[in-house]
């Protein structure tokens, strides 16, 4: 009997600290504080929520006006004053030794200063119009967007003959390395050209208007072949006759007469004969170099 007293009462034990799972009664106060605190939540997530969506469209408008001014913004454009003077900011010309800037810019008067934004407007028509100046060979534009500008870059052609009728006159045209045939537009030339002076009238047999780059060739092949063999500079060629042709150095001047396949043999002798004209105490008119065997000189 006590041991099934001492059971019961263990048991009595065992449920009177047994804990209640069932979740609690909450306060009624409590539940209204926690139901406020939510309802002020949602409307801060809610303004949070408009603010940005007005920021993004806000920002959307700021961005179109932004990018609508930039492209109508005049410093897109070039200046309408841009080719009546040299020296301005919205072109430059780069490399022009033998055309003067303000041909150049007197020649695009014929191009009419774009009016779309620079960096949309194509060059073509410049190109076009400044390859009709002869001693222009090629043309590089680069196009500036912000200020609007273009640089002009030139590629011009290589003097190497000078045509004049007599050794005290202005030259009167110019051959380049491509045979071109020049104008006295374009003349003078500067220094650092070194060119040959060849002297011609232009008219009847010396008519140098019909010379092609074989000629231009032959008369530099001619040059190079007598300064080689004399070790002077050839100060001119006389072609006023083509059939008697002459050339000056320093020391004497050469008649070559014909220019004729035996030319460049006779033009050898030089080392030869050179010497002893240094030594004739009379003044030499000529070193007479026209025949094919017989050297002699003219004596004034």
């Amino acid at each position: 009997m006590d041991e099934e007293l001492n059971q019961n009462i263990i048991k009595d034990e065992y449920q009177e600290v047994e804990v209640s799972t069932e979740p609690p009664i909450p306060d009624g106060k409590h539940l209204l504080k926690k139901k406020r605190r939510e309802r002020l939540i949602r409307k801060g997530r809610i303004k949070q929520e408009r603010f940005r969506a007005f920021m993004r469209f806000f920002l959307s408008i700021f961005f179109i006006f932004a990018l609508w001014y930039g492209l109508k913004c005049p410093g897109w454009y070039m200046d309408k004053n841009a080719f009546n003077h040299v020296g301005g900011n919205s072109v430059e010309i780069l490399n022009n030794n033998i055309v003067p800037s303000h041909k150049i810019l007197a020649l695009l008067k014929n191009s009419n200063v774009p009016n779309l934004p620079l960096y949309m407007a194509g060059t073509g028509e410049i190109k076009k119009e400044l390859l009709k100046l002869s001693p222009i060979e090629d043309v590089y534009i680069r196009r500036y967007a912000f200020p609007a500008r273009n640089q002009i870059i030139l590629r011009e052609r290589i003097p190497v003959i000078v045509i004049s009728p007599d050794v005290n006159t202005t030259p009167v045209a110019f051959f380049t390395t491509d045979g071109k045939l020049i104008g006295r537009e374009f003349l003078p030339l500067k220094k650092s050209y070194k060119t040959i002076l060849v002297l011609s009238y232009g008219n009847k047999g010396d008519d140098y208007h019909k010379w092609d780059i074989n000629r231009v060739r032959e008369i530099q092949k001619i040059t190079k072949y007598i300064e080689t063999y004399s070790k002077e500079p050839v100060e001119y060629i006389d072609f006023r006759n083509p059939n008697d042709v002459y050339v000056k150095i320093k020391t004497v001047n050469i008649r070559l007469g014909k220019l004729d396949e035996t030319v460049y043999k006779r033009i050898e002798r030089i080392p030869s004969i050179l010497p002893q004209v240094k030594l004739v105490d009379s003044k030499v008119k000529y070193l007479d170099l026209s025949w094919e065997k017989v050297n002699y000189l003219k004596l004034q």
